[in-house]
């Protein structure tokens, strides 16, 4: 995990032919007029015959005297932040070939606009193909001259978080379940020395993890609490968790084939906390990072979670279990109690976690919730600067009550099935708010300070850069945030 080789994709200025890399001149808004002012009476007939128009994400393959292509006009939007979307439409677009980018006057893209059309290009060469026959691949390439080294390499760690991501959230549940998700955290562990400790089946119990144990016991793959620490005494605490179910039955409770049919993406959540986690590592940010994921399966078997059955967590609150396909909330309070225990100055969960912000959001936006208002004005800035949208909802207090379990101290699926999304946050609030903390790492009502990200995880069409299936969603704009706030001055 997390070590994707992007050279194939870049150029070194040469095409195959040894001759020059063709250029391909970025037309923003009002530079497709602009280019025909001054274009040859040519250039401006062909590409009014092909039907270009510099729509964002399209391009026009300009013929030189010999009939090859002697240079493209792409289109690229005025929206900066979607500008990786465009040029991952052209990458799409563009025959196997080197090629270098440059503004309307003919000088190279540099900084931020050679980064964001790097990035396209590297988003839009994903593939998960690893299970067919005939995978492709080979030399038939487009190659991007890429920017210099510092933005590359930034860029290229945006690329490498979202490949894994993606790969970690396709792979089928029954190649990914909760020991290849500890094996693909260990990995990335190893690679930056981290600190990892898994704690595995019954051992759950002795540890202190009841509610984990409790959802994952069904399964032939034991549950486990996935624990990874990096970073030097001193550095401000920033802690990750992920909701990591392997696959989801639904339980005793069970869902329809149709509501079935996509449950490997159910560790969604988990995928990103680790993608995150390494992407923080990898940029050697001053924090002491911790990761936790909560790994099961939800399955069925004589000794599954049963509906009214009554839970203990590592809190000491109690859980009711008024459904069993609410059990991603379950494994996250026992990975929330012990986030919050070690007062880090920042608790993040991901978590593929409810329809009901779905129906709310619709597929593509991760509502956010978040106990500290100046933590999500934080959030949503680097959202909008990103374009990787994030939209905060509330964790209303009014319906707090419906979190209130009647036999227990709460319930994990309340009577009413309205503002689901809502009181799923507020039932993960109770294990962050209840637990013993320190006054000084607090937020505005007196937890630490701790952003919940409800998400999809999973493109449902494709589109240029962001294929059908597993996706990262709020990585780049969590990642941002991260680093502009913890980032070295």
């Amino acid at each position: 995990m997390f070590d994707t080789d992007f050279s194939a994709y870049a150029g070194d200025g040469a095409n195959e032919d040894g001759g020059a890399a063709v250029p391909v001149v970025a037309l923003g808004p009002g530079g497709f007029d602009a280019w025909r002012e001054t274009a040859a009476a040519g250039e401006a007939a062909w590409a009014a015959a092909t039907g270009f128009n510099g729509k964002p994400g399209t391009v026009a393959l300009l013929p030189g005297e010999d009939g090859a292509i002697a240079r493209v006009l792409a289109g690229i939007g005025e929206n900066a932040a979607d500008a990786m979307w465009d040029w991952a439409g052209v990458a799409d677009k563009l025959p196997a070939g080197t090629y270098r980018l440059t503004d309307l006057s003919g000088a190279a893209l540099d900084g931020d606009e050679a980064g964001r059309a790097w990035l396209g290009r590297l988003l839009a060469a994903y593939r998960f193909d690893r299970y067919k026959k005939d995978a492709g691949g080979g030399d038939d390439v487009v190659r991007f001259v890429p920017p210099a080294d510092e933005v590359r390499h930034a860029v290229e760690r945006l690329a490498r978080g979202i490949w894994t991501v993606r790969d970690l959230v396709n792979l089928p549940a029954g190649t990914l379940g909760p020991t290849a998700l500890g094996e693909a955290a260990a990995a990335i562990a190893a690679r930056f020395g981290a600190i990892i400790e898994q704690t595995v089946g019954d051992d759950l119990l002795t540890a202190g993890y009841p509610a984990v144990h409790a959802v994952g016991r069904a399964s032939a793959d034991a549950p486990r609490l996935i624990d990874i620490r990096w970073g030097r005494d001193g550095d401000p605490k920033v802690t990750l968790v992920g909701k990591g179910v392997c696959f989801d039955t639904g339980g005793l409770d069970i869902k329809t084939a149709s509501g079935m049919k996509l449950m490997k993406k159910d560790m969604g959540g988990a995928a990103h906390v680790l993608a995150l986690g390494a992407m923080i590592m990898d940029a050697g940010l001053p924090v002491r990072l911790r990761v936790l994921v909560p790994a099961v399966e939800n399955a069925i078997a004589g000794n599954a979670m049963r509906p009214l059955d009554v839970v203990e967590t590592r809190s000491g609150l109690t859980i009711e279990i008024g459904h069993t396909d609410a059990e991603g909330r379950v494994i996250l309070a026992d990975a929330l109690t012990e986030a919050v225990r070690e007062t880090p100055e920042l608790v993040i969960d991901c978590a593929t976690l409810t329809g009901a912000a779905r129906i709310a959001l619709g597929t593509e936006i991760p509502a956010l919730f978040c106990n500290d208002d100046g933590l999500a004005a934080g959030l949503l800035l680097a959202s909008s600067e990103t374009g990787d949208p994030l939209w905060r909802m509330p964790l209303w207090q009014g319906y707090a009550r419906h979190v209130d379990g009647k036999v227990a101290d709460v319930t994990n699926s309340p009577d009413s099935s309205y503002g689901g999304a809502i009181t799923a946050a507020l039932f993960l609030e109770r294990f962050v708010s209840e637990s013993e903390q320190s006054a000084d790492s607090k937020g505005a009502n007196g937890s630490v300070a701790w952003a919940h990200l409800d998400m999809m995880a999973w493109n449902l069409s494709s589109r240029p850069g962001r294929p059908e299936g597993g996706e990262a969603m709020g990585l780049r704009a969590l990642y941002a945030f991260i680093e502009d706030r913890f980032g070295a001055e």
